[in-house]
């Protein structure tokens, strides 16, 4: 699955992309968001406060109870503001 991140949650991870495989436990968003701060320091860094992270899983925008399972693509990114 590939995991795309924007903005300073690209900044803070140090990439902008990658292909992982998720582990059994990880089923939601919600698991995928409780699961990245273990993945490193710098993951820590970006989802410190994962209550702020927007996803959209295969381009939709998606919320804590939607399944991630057989997404070919789960975006990242903090909240977005107009002006």
């Amino acid at each position: 699955m590939k995991l795309v991140y924007f903005s300073w949650v690209k900044d803070r991870i140090g990439m902008a992309e990658e292909e992982v495989e998720l582990p059994e436990n990880v089923k939601t968003v919600a698991d995928l968001l409780a699961w990245m701060p273990g993945r490193g320091a710098n993951f820590a860094d970006a989802f410190a406060d994962p209550a702020i992270i927007r996803v959209a899983v295969d381009q939709e925008y998606a919320q804590g109870e939607r399944d991630v399972r057989g997404a070919s693509e789960i975006a990242l990114f903090p909240p977005v503001t107009g002006g």
